[in-house]
C-alpha cells in the first residue's frame, strides 16, 4: 500500500496519455484514485483486510472490463429516454449508447472513461478537472467539471461535485464505486436501509415513467433495515432504481445505511442530493480478476448512487437538471465507514 499522498503512473491510455494514481488517506481509511475517469480505483479500512470496493489490480483492466467501477459518469449520470430533451424550446438528441435506445451516463466516451487532470492534491485530498466539450455526445455547452475527494477522521469519504458550463445545458454527476463490506462472494448478506418514503418506477428499457410511487407495501420499502438477500414469488428481489430523497437539493444529511454483519463494518451515505440510485449489481459478470483476485459476479457488490433524478429533464415534478452559465451545480456526498464492534 503506497504512503499517502503519493502520486505514481498507473497505465497508457489508447491514445498514449498517462494515467495517475494518487493515494490518500486519514484516520485508518485509504483510497486510490485514478486520473482515468475520476476512478476511486481501491478503498481501505485498517483492520480489515479486504477491499471495500470492487476494482482492478491493473489499470489495462478498466477500459476492457470495468462496469463504471469507482467511476464518475457524465456529464449527466443514469438514462435519457430516447437520448431526447429540450431546453429552452431547443431540442437535442444524445448518442443513443445503451443497445441503441436509450443514453446512459453520458455517452461511450463519457467523463467517467476519459483521462482528468490532477489540479491539486496532498496526503489526504485530490482535486482533479475535466472539460466536456460542446457538442460531445449531442450535448450543448463546454461544461467544466471538478472532483475533490477528502478522506476525514472518523472513516469519512467526502465527495464533492462542482459543475459549470457556459450554454445552458444539463447535468448531473455521480459517483459509481460498488461496495462490499465483508469480502463475500456477494453483497446478500449486507443490510440495507433508505430514508424515502417514494421511488420511482420505470419501462423495461429502465426509464422511469413518470409516477413517483409511494414504497408502501412494496420490496421498495426500505425504510428500516432489511437484508439485501430477500425473494418475492420465488427469485431474489433486484434493484437498479432511484429512490426518492426530496424534491430538490437540500442540506447534506444522511439518507441510507448498510451493514455487513459478517464484518461489523457500516456504510451511512450523506448526501445533498434529491435522489439515489441503489444497484444491487445483479447484472454484473466482469471478464477478469479484480482487487486482490477475486471473481465479480451477480451481486459481488452494490452502488449508492447519489443524483438528480433520472430522465429529471423530461418529467414534470423530477428535481431540476438544467444548469445555466454563471451556476455552479455542486454535489456532496460523504461514504462514511465505522467498525460496528
Amino acid at each position: 500500500m503506497n504512503e499517502s499522498g503519493a502520486r505514481e503512473n498507473f497505465g497508457l491510455t489508447s491514445t498514449g496519455e498517462k494515467v495517475e494514481r494518487v493515494t490518500i488517506s486519514a484516520g485508518g481509511l485509504t483510497a486510490h484514485v485514478m486520473t482515468w475517469g475520476a476512478v476511486i480505483q481501491d478503498l481501505r479500512l485498517e483492520g480489515h483486510q479486504p477491499p471495500l470496493v470492487l476494482g482492478f489490480d491493473k489499470f489495462d483492466d478498466y477500459p476492457k472490463y470495468s462496469s463504471y467501477f469507482g467511476a464518475t459518469p457524465g456529464r449527466n449520470a443514469n438514462r435519457i429516454g430516447d437520448g431526447k430533451f429540450a431546453i429552452d424550446g431547443k431540442d437535442y438528441q444524445l448518442e443513443l449508447n445503451e443497445k441503441g435506445v436509450t443514453h446512459l451516463h453520458g455517452g461511450s466516451d463519457n467523463i467517467g472513461k476519459r483521462n482528468w487532470m490532477i489540479m491539486e492534491h496532498g496526503p489526504s485530498h485530490v482535486v482533479l478537472q475535466i472539460v466536456d466539450p460542446d457538442g460531445r455526445a449531442g450535448y450543448p455547452g463546454n461544461c467544466t467539471v471538478r472532483a475533490t475527494y477528502t478522506i476525514r477522521e472518523g472513516g469519512v469519504l467526502s465527495v464533492v461535485y462542482e459543475t459549470t458550463t457556459d450554454q445552458p445545458t444539463i447535468a448531473n454527476i455521480c459517483q459509481h464505486s460498488y461496495f462490499n463490506l465483508d469480502g463475500a462472494e456477494t453483497a446478500l448478506g449486507h443490510e440495507i436501509e433508505i430514508a424515502a418514503d417514494h421511488y420511482l418506477p420505470t419501462t423495461e428499457r429502465q426509464i422511469p415513467t413518470g409516477e413517483i410511487r409511494p414504497v408502501d407495501g412494496t420490496v421498495f420499502d426500505l425504510r428500516t433495515s432489511i437484508p439485501m438477500r430477500r425473494e418475492e414469488n420465488g427469485q431474489q428481489v433486484t434493484f437498479d432504481h432511484n429512490f426518492c430523497l426530496s424534491p430538490q437539493r437540500v442540506a447534506k444529511r444522511k439518507v441510507a445505511r448498510v451493514y455487513a454483519p459478517a464484518s461489523d463494518i457500516a456504510l451511512e451515505v450523506h448526501t445533498t442530493e434529491p435522489g439515489v440510485q441503489f444497484y444491487s449489481a445483479f447484472k454484473l459478470n466482469t471478464g477478469a480478476p479484480g482487487l486482490d483476485g477475486r471473481t465479480y459476479g451477480p451481486f459481488a457488490g452494490f452502488c449508492l448512487e447519489t443524483q438528480i433524478w433520472p430522465d429529471a429533464i423530461n418529467h414534470e415534478g423530477f428535481p431540476d437538471a438544467i444548469l445555466r452559465p454563471g451556476e455552479t451545480l455542486r454535489q456532496e456526498t460523504d461514504y462514511i465507514f465505522t467498525t460496528e464492534s
